[in-house]
């Protein structure tokens, strides 16, 4: 949690921002805003995110997080939802071949029965 203080603190200072600035935003006292910086006052999740964004910068700039690590599992998540997309297209795709066989077999039904009618309408005219 140290290290997190410790980038807020560098963040803040680059943009020039003070400790009334920051409680300012946050809607608190300034006492209050130093206490976090401090370490007096532990820093709630809901407040980082809100840190994050008056300071303008990612959250991962905040949290000791390996980026590449991130990347990866982007990346792992992006192949996963692929292979979904492309099972939903396969399983469609069968459904679709299913569909046009049942429309081909509706049509061939309805000439063989336009062709029983008509050849059953001249007898009887």
């Amino acid at each position: 949690m140290d290290k997190i203080v410790e980038k807020i603190t560098q963040h803040r200072n680059k943009k020039g921002y003070t400790f009334e600035n920051m409680a300012n935003e946050l809607q608190i006292t300034a006492a209050a805003y130093r206490k976090i910086e401090t370490g007096e006052t532990k820093l709630s999740v809901e407040r980082l995110f809100k840190i994050a964004k008056i300071l303008e910068s990612p959250l991962t700039d905040f949290l000791d997080l390996d980026k590449d690590l991130l990347t990866q599992h982007n990346h792992d998540n992006e192949n996963v939802y692929q292979q979904k997309i492309d099972n939903f297209y396969q399983e469609n795709q069968e459904t679709y071949k299913e569909l046009i066989k049942a429309k081909d077999e509706q049509i061939k039904l309805l000439n063989e029965q336009i062709i029983f009618y008509r050849e059953n309408s001249k007898i009887s005219i």
